[in-house]
């Protein structure tokens, strides 16, 4: 059975919210002078920009058209930032770490599908989700450093 690119769409998604989601903490920190971690946190806002662009290129080559928005997942991580900027860094941290748990928990299951196309399969075990991993071990370390 052909794997199901909608599968692909989802992480492309995924990784449009983790970009939205990350410009609204940004966002908030530039209204706080002096937040060592809003540097980290550029760093991985272009990490899922550059996701993002590696997962629409794939969608292309297997002549889909990509989504352009992050759909019903950006309108939930809108939600939780939104709530989380009014608890605190901590709060915020905690929910940023939380949605880079999820997406490597996708990326897993991706690879967990034997109809996975290789070069996709590639993408996701060098890349896409070693950054998620990534990712997951700064959020923690900034969470202890609040």
């Amino acid at each position: 059975m052909p794997w199901d690119s909608h599968k692909l769409d989802t992480l492309l998604k995924n990784e449009l919210s983790a970009v939205e989601t990350y410009q609204q903490a940004l966002d908030k920190m530039r209204d706080q002078a002096g937040l060592g971690e809003a540097q980290d946190l550029v760093a991985i806002c272009e990490d899922h920009k550059d996701s993002a662009a590696r997962l629409e290129t794939q969608i292309r080559q297997l002549g889909a058209m990509p989504p352009t928005d992050s759909g019903a997942w950006g309108t939930w991580s809108k939600i939780v930032m939104g709530s989380a900027k009014l608890l605190g860094d901590d709060a915020a941290l905690s929910a940023l770490r939380e949605g880079e748990e999820s997406g490597a928990e996708d990326y897993q299951a991706a690879l967990q599908d034997s109809g996975v196309p290789s070069d996709i399969r590639n993408l996701i075990q060098t890349t896409l989700l070693p950054r998620q991993q990534a990712h997951i071990q700064t959020l923690q370390r900034l969470i202890a450093a609040v």
